[in-house]
Parts: C-alpha cells; structure tokens; sequence
C-alpha cells in the first residue's frame, strides 16, 4: 500500500504522537509498504531515525496563525507563503508553541476543524493538490481527531479512504473555553462521520470516543501502541540507592505534584531509606513556571539534593535514564488514552505504579509488571511505591514480567502489523457514502 501519514509537528520539544507515528512509519516500511511521514504545522522532533526527513511541510504554523488573524493572508501568493515556511522562521515558531495554552486556541481549533470552510482552507488546497498530483496514496491517516477537517476535502480530491487515530484529544477539547470547546465539539463529531476508520490506542479511549463523536461500531478499531525495543535493556546492576522515576510533560496534568507530594511523604516518614527522584521529561517555556514550584517545595523541604530534574532528553540519555531506576511512577490527573511512557518502563524492566483510571488499568491488567493506586491521592500513592519499591527482588521480578510482555505484545513490529491489517481493510472496503 501506498500510504500517507500526516503528523503535526510540536516545535522543539519531543512529542509522544510524533515519535508514536514516526516508529509506525518506520515498521509498515519494513513490512514493505510505500509509507510516507508528512509533517504539517512545524518540523517534528524525535528522538529516533526520522521517516519524515524529506518530506515536505504543510500548514506551516506561521501561515496558519496568520491567516486565521487576517483575511488578508488567506489571499496572499504562493512566493509569500513560501517566505513564512522557511526553516528560520518555523523553529522560532516552534519555540513559542510550548507557551501556548489550550484556552488560547479555541477559535483556531474550530477553524481547523472546519476544513474547507476555516480560515485555513488555502493551505488544505496546497495539501490536496499535492497529495492527488504527486503523491497518489492508497489511504491517508491522520494523526489525531484535530485534523478530521480535512477527510472532506482529501476524500473529494482522491476517492480514497481516510483514516485518523484517536489517542488522548478530548483532554485538549475539554480544556478549551466556552464557547469554543462546545463549537469543537459539535464540528469534530459532525466531521468524524466522513472518516471511514478510527483507530484507537487502547479499549478504554475507544469506549469514550465511540461515545463522544456517535461512531458506528464497525467504524472504530482498537490497535495498542508500541515501541522500538533498541537499547531498552534492565541495567546489569541495580542503582545504589532506590529510585524513583518520572519521564513525561513536566506539566501539572500529568501528576508531577501528585508525585513529589508522594515522595515528600515517603522521605519525611523515613520509609525508603535514601530514596532518590529522578525526573524527566519535556519541559515547555509554559511549564517553566510549574516546575520552578516544584524546586521551591523540595527546597523548602530540605531534599532538593535527592531530585534531579533533567528535561529534553535525547534517546541515549532516556535509555540510561530508565535503567537508573528502582520503580517509575507518572500518576496523571486525568484519564491517559495509553502513555507510552509504561511501555518503555516497563522495556527497561522498571515495574511502574500508576493511578486507576484511563488506559492504565488495562495496560497493568495485559502487561503485568505493575501496581495500581487510588488517583489524585499522594498518600495512597506514596504506600504503593514503597511495597514495590521496598523489596529489590520483588520489584525486579514485576519488571522483568513486563519485560517479557512489552516484547512478546507490544513492539513496533507488532502495532505495525495490526495498523497495515486494519489499513488494507479500509482500503478494500465499499465506500460509504456519507449522509
């Protein structure tokens, strides 16, 4: 199959939906499918052999804010749309997308979800044209719910399936503002019934989206994620001393509060003898703020000196930065779609604790190598990690069972064989015709 990807890039931090598409590219190429990354927005940012390197760039960022501003640049010529594409310009537009909070973007959301008829729909053309005179694919996907706007269009254009993966939008649409969350709402389920397969990363945010866009039945499929196993290895030798480990946003919704209270509590009580934190992780300009607290409460507290925040890693320093670890732990405020960071833990054979709710019960419940706590509860948290913690042996054998099922389940080979299977479904499928 000819097979289109279209992922939106995130600037200049690590994006767990572009590193996600980039190893799914990766292995439907190695299965020997003709696939292509295509970024739109900002180049991407991984930390892994980059499969859109070549790849032209739609919906630059800056044309895309300009022209939702002004009517004046959804007119402009080609050669000055160029001028707003180049490479200069959309990292420093990369670098002040992190200061960009959900509430900000409400109207922009709803334009781009209006496809055809958004202030955008100049750059959907440049899009369309491309993708029915150069590129010519069996089937399109689109990396998340956000960009549902275009299947109308893409679909007019090619006579081609369109397919979109679903994992964790409906945090960012429900933190938008009144009146633009409900407005997103409405156009995104108005838009999700011109799709002719979503694919979910997990059973749980299946259930929710199936129930928050009206999907038929047969139009959503459940495909787990995976991860490329390279260099995730146990360390051969346990750290010194327990440790703790975090490696997600640096942001409050992920839980990095919740944790550290966890860990004030269980370095006041004396019941993990020279536990240490260790913290990783993206950290935006907009979070800055967040985590400067977080230092002045570990301060505050006198064990400043057992944290390290270490943020933007690179891949070789994510992989020793999971082998320094006793037992991980990103306990998310909200319901988490899947969390690539269990899989890579768990890779590592770090035995992870994690609230009950969202994905993380149904990933426990597969992989093993885990427990599970009350959510938004440091305390509870804090006396799981010191049962798993507390017992080196024990908590190795959690990992090492982890391990094995992350490897037997949940590889990139594996999530690149169940997409390309749920793909070529699509694609030899009737079309249905819409209304």
């Amino acid at each position: 199959m000819k097979i289109i990807q279209l992922t939106p890039g995130a600037g200049g931090m690590y994006c767990g939906g572009c590193m996600r598409d980039n190893a799914l590219v990766a292995g439907l190429r190695k299965l020997g499918h003709d696939a292509l990354l295509v970024p739109l927005y900002l180049p991407l940012q991984i930390d892994e052999d980059d499969m859109s390197s070549g790849s032209p760039l739609f919906f630059g960022g800056v044309n895309v804010y300009l022209q939702h501003k002004s009517a004046v640049f959804r007119k402009t010529p080609a050669w000055v749309d160029r001028a707003f594409d180049t490479p200069g310009l959309l990292r420093w537009a990369g670098r002040m997308t992190g200061s960009t909070k959900p509430e900000d973007l409400g109207s922009l959301t709803v334009s781009m979800l209006r496809g055809e008829s958004g202030n955008q729909a100049k750059e959907l053309e440049k899009l369309v044209r491309w993708l029915k005179d150069d590129a010519r694919p069996d089937v399109v996907c689109l990396s998340n719910l956000l960009l549902v706007g275009m299947a109308r269009r893409i679909k007019e254009a090619l006579r081609g399936p369109v397919v979109c993966s679903l994992h964790g939008e409906d945090y960012f649409l429900n933190a938008l503002p009144a009146p633009h969350g409900e407005a997103a709402w409405k156009e995104a389920r108005t838009r999700a019934a011109e799709v002719d397969c979503f694919i979910a990363v997990s059973r749980y945010y299946g259930d929710v989206m199936r129930s928050r866009l009206g999907l038929r039945e047969e139009q959503l499929k459940v495909v787990h994620n995976g991860i490329a196993l390279d260099g995730y290895t146990p360390a051969e030798t346990p750290p010194e001393h327990p440790t703790l480990g975090y490696f997600a946003r640096l942001c409050p919704e992920k839980g990095l509060a919740t944790l550290i209270d966890a860990f004030l509590l269980i370095k006041e009580a004396g019941r993990l003898p020279g536990l240490r934190l260790r913290i990783g992780g993206s950290l935006s300009p907009g979070d800055e703020a967040f985590v400067e607290a977080q230092r002045e409460k570990l301060a505050k507290a006198g064990i400043v000196g057992d944290v390290e925040i270490a943020p933007n890693l690179d891949r070789a320093q994510k992989l020793a930065f999971y082998r320094s670890l006793t037992v991980f732990s990103v306990p998310a405020t909200y319901g988490e779609a899947f969390g690539l960071f269990v899989l890579e833990a768990l890779a590592a054979g770090v035995p992870v604790v994690l609230p009950r709710h969202g994905a993380f019960p149904e990933l426990v419940e597969a992989l093993g190598g885990g427990k599970l706590c009350a959510p938004d509860d440091p305390n509870a948290l804090a006396d799981v990690i010191v049962e798993v913690a507390a017992d080196r042996a024990r908590a190795r054998a959690l990992g090492e069972a982890g391990r094995k099922a992350v490897r037997a389940g949940y590889t990139v080979e594996h999530m690149a064989r169940n997409v390309a299977a749920v793909l070529q479904a699509t694609v030899s499928a009737p079309r249905r015709v819409s209304g």
